[in-house]
């Protein structure tokens, strides 16, 4: 693996940039490389099958511009496809995980929500991560049915989001919820809407430091870190890019974005 290749980042669409963020800001001195698969979003609805197909294509599209580790920043796709992944594939892998552990070690009300694609919720992983952590805890599991698409559309304050939320939401509300765990990258960008929805004392978590710690962690150990003063910044998207630009446009200066044939 080249220590200068950059880190490669993939997601079924603009939500893993939640992740990008939180990279950028802990190692500004490496260039990434963002795949945006929104032309097959969400993953969520998708078999184990064709998301393990999707993640393979994902992979080997990033192994053939240098990447020297993915990050899938992706739910969905680590739930059902790290697994493969780090056997077919010699370079690292990290993986987001719901932040299940850290809600369940840290509630009060001994009561957690959980807001997830149906593919994340339905994984193998995802119930052992839960049956580990959080076997003596109660949670809610809430399937956020059509939020993805909504997000990818880039109109967060479409009137349908706001109401499907809402409704996600209230079940959690009334089992007594102390934290709200986001098991998907896109959700993060709701979280304007979910702060005016829930109460003030409900701890909102994702993994998105987590990845970024992790990713770094493993970079160190491996000696792969970089330290380019002028880091190429790449979002790639086989869909319309204006979505994207939407969520990156305090970077706007700094990232290029293309749109492939993909």
């Amino acid at each position: 693996m080249n220590r200068l290749g950059p880190i490669g980042i993939f997601d079924s669409g603009i939500g893993g940039t939640s992740i990008w963020k939180e990279i950028y800001a802990l190692m500004p001195n490496e260039d990434t490389l963002y795949l945006a698969d929104s032309k097959h979003a969400p993953y969520g609805t998708k078999s184990a099958e064709q998301i393990i197909e999707l993640c393979k294509k994902n992979t080997e599209y990033l192994i053939q511009h240098g990447c020297k580790i993915i990050v899938v920043a992706c739910n969905t796709a680590t739930t059902n496809a790290i697994e493969y992944l780090r056997a077919n594939y010699e370079l690292p892998f990290i993986g987001i995980e719901p932040a299940i552990k850290p809600a369940a070690l840290q509630t009060k009300t001994n009561n957690i929500g959980i807001l997830a694609t149906k593919g994340t919720l339905s994984s193998a992983l995802f119930s052992t991560t839960q049956s580990t952590f959080a076997s003596d805890v109660n949670v809610i599991e809430i399937v956020g049915e059509g939020l993805v698409p909504l997000i990818e559309s880039g109109n967060l304050n479409n009137p349908i989001l706001i109401d499907l939320l809402t409704a996600y939401l209230n079940p959690m509300l009334t089992a007594n919820i102390d934290y709200l765990v986001l098991g998907c990258s896109h959700y993060p960008y709701l979280l304007p809407i979910i702060k005016e929805i829930i109460p003030s004392h409900i701890t909102v978590v994702d993994s998105g430091l987590a990845v970024a710690k992790q990713t770094k962690h493993i970079l160190e150990s491996n000696n792969l870190l970089n330290n380019n003063n002028n880091p190429t910044l790449r979002f790639l998207t086989n869909a319309d890019d204006l979505a994207l630009g939407n969520v990156l446009l305090d970077y706007k200066a700094s990232i290029i974005i293309e749109r492939i044939d993909f």
